[in-house]
């Protein structure tokens, strides 16, 4: 999902950039050195609703960032759906 298609998602959605809270920690799992050296795992919590994800599927902090943030702007919509 490209940059611009995310930041529509969340305008539908009705969710600020400032919603979010973005840790980081190291991953776990196959990756050699660097799960041991970079923080690469990122968890992403929406806090006015306490929804949180994590990612840590990839070596790359920056794709884990864009996986978590699609990852949570589907537990978002799952969850307005079973509210409907």
């Amino acid at each position: 999902m490209a940059e611009s298609d995310m930041t529509e998602r969340m305008k539908q959605l009705g969710i600020d950039q400032a919603d979010l809270e973005e840790t980081f920690a190291r991953s776990s799992g196959p990756g050699g050195q660097n799960v041991n050296k970079v923080s690469t795992a990122v968890t992403l919590r929406h806090l006015p609703s306490g929804i949180s994800v994590t990612a840590q599927d990839s070596r790359s902090q920056a794709i884990n960032r864009k996986l978590a943030r699609e990852r949570l702007l589907d537990a978002i919509e799952s969850a307005r759906d079973q509210l409907r």
